[in-house]
């Protein structure tokens, strides 16, 4: 068990290399590769705290390249945000969550390299996208990775996602509600 989120990251991180040495030729996921960092995703509080800390950590002209990109996310999220923007809570219930966002790129993606700023910090989505993974409908995989698999090949892949209890409840200790990843870097 997780007891803090240093120990829950290294947790992760070992079952995605796991589940990606599992996945072999089926994984198309590399450096440079950022078609799951089009569009806005819940992230939790626990996943805020991490980015928020990451981008204090930045070399300072790096820092405010992502501080830039998050103002022009903002204004462009503002307006159909579900939810209370001034707090920055996230209502994933609200209608209008399904198609919010769905072109707004993350604004820690440096837009030369393809790659994240963040990527220490990355949320736990970034962290899990790729190999398949299991959840309540069943498994899934990134849209470009295991193209032609078997249910098998899928199957034998999938990512131990036993840590998500240790995340739970690391995020219960910081309050409910999630955001998004333009909010969380807002004010920094």
């Amino acid at each position: 068990m997780a007891k803090n989120d240093q120990e829950l990251i290294q947790i992760v991180d070992a079952a995605l290399a796991d589940a990606v040495q599992r996945s072999g030729e089926w994984l198309a996921c590399k450096s440079g590769c950022s078609q799951c960092c089009v569009g806005v995703f819940s992230i939790s509080q626990l996943d805020a705290k991490r980015l928020r800390e990451g981008l204090l950590q930045l070399e300072p002209e790096k820092a405010a390249r992502v501080r830039e990109r998050v103002a022009f996310a903002l204004e462009i999220l503002r307006e159909k945000f579900p939810g209370d923007f001034a707090s920055g809570t996230l209502d994933e219930d609200d209608p209008r969550f399904e198609d919010f966002g769905n072109e707004v790129v993350c604004p820690v993606l440096d837009p030369e390299t393809r790659t994240c700023d963040l990527y220490a910090a990355r949320p736990m989505t970034c962290r899990t996208f790729g190999p398949p993974v299991r959840n309540a409908e069943g498994i899934g995989t990134c849209e470009l990775c295991f193209v032609g698999a078997t249910e098998e090949q899928i199957t034998a892949a999938v990512m131990d996602a036993s840590f998500l209890n240790d995340e739970e409840r690391l995020n219960s200790t910081l309050g409910s509600g999630t955001t998004i990843v333009a909010l969380a870097l807002r004010d920094l």
